[in-house]
């Protein structure tokens, strides 16, 4: 039987809406960025900018600290990022391949260290990097992100490794390799997929975190790109150009590692979430 027209008109529909509701404010947030100031607080919105200007890229990266800003924030997030890769692999490889007491409890402790919010202990976080007189330094930022990424990273990856047949590995081994030159020359090669779908989840939580630098880094040396975004806020309103300019700039290396690993990323957070 055939379907109806509305049976196959209404999905893709819905799917429109949905993309234009979700492409909108990127689109604004661009767009706003290269209007004129007049344009952007005049009465009547102005869809389509038609004078560009770059003054507010201008003014945006001309913000006191902008390069500490960027280097704060690009060392961070990639030392968290590899951190947690190197941590997640030996982790994953132990609850998918070998079979010890309490193994069910620990993946449940993981999966619960996912869910629950962090932000409940920001303020253990803040005592403690106090009373190890460390505040306004990059090396406890990174280690707590490199822990917020932590459970996710190894659970996702633990899936890949389970569906890795464990023959393939052992054939290696009777061919003369270590356990370690078995999971780095056969094992590791096949966790590609996986590897790229967290290294981007990873990258976007740290490269987003607001709350936790703006606890324990109140210098602005030890400050990231989140907390520049606030910089444009002043007594006398917002400069929404320069802000949508920032946002703008601040969206771009996300962006970049999205294009780069798109297929990779979306193949290996589907095929993560349901082997193992």
């Amino acid at each position: 039987m055939k379907r109806s027209l509305f049976g196959r008109v209404w999905p893709n529909a819905t799917a429109v809406v949905l993309c234009i509701g979700f492409v909108f404010p990127v689109y604004w947030m661009i767009a706003t960025a290269f209007k004129p100031t007049g344009d952007i607080t005049s009465e009547d919105p102005v869809w389509f900018p038609t004078d560009i200007t770059l003054g507010h890229f201008r003014t945006a990266t001309s913000a006191d600290h902008f390069w500490t800003f960027v280097t704060n924030s690009l060392t961070v997030t990639v030392l968290a990022v590899v951190f947690s890769l190197v941590i997640a692999l030996a982790g994953s490889f132990a609850l998918a391949r070998m079979r010890f007491k309490g193994r069910r409890g620990f993946i449940i402790g993981f999966m619960l260290a996912q869910m629950a919010p962090w932000e409940v202990m920001i303020i253990a976080m803040y005592m403690i990097v106090r009373d190890a007189s460390m505040l306004n330094s990059l090396v406890p930022l990174t280690a707590f992100y490199t822990m917020m990424i932590l459970p996710f990273t190894i659970l996702t990856l633990r899936g890949f490794v389970a569906a890795v047949p464990a023959e393939l590995e052992e054939s290696a081994m009777v061919d003369g390799c270590t356990r370690m030159q078995a999971f780095r020359r056969v094992i590791l090669p096949l966790l590609a997929p996986g590897l790229m779908a967290t290294s981007m989840f990873g990258f976007i939580t740290a490269w987003n975190e607001f709350a936790l630098v703006l606890v324990l880094n109140k210098d602005a040396e030890a400050q990231t790109l989140p907390l520049w975004l606030t910089s444009f806020q002043t007594v006398f309103g917002n400069d929404w150009g320069a802000t949508m300019a920032a946002s703008t700039l601040f969206a771009i290396p996300i962006l970049i590692l999205f294009v780069f690993l798109q297929r990779k990323a979306v193949s290996g957070l589907t095929a993560g979430a349901v082997k193992g």
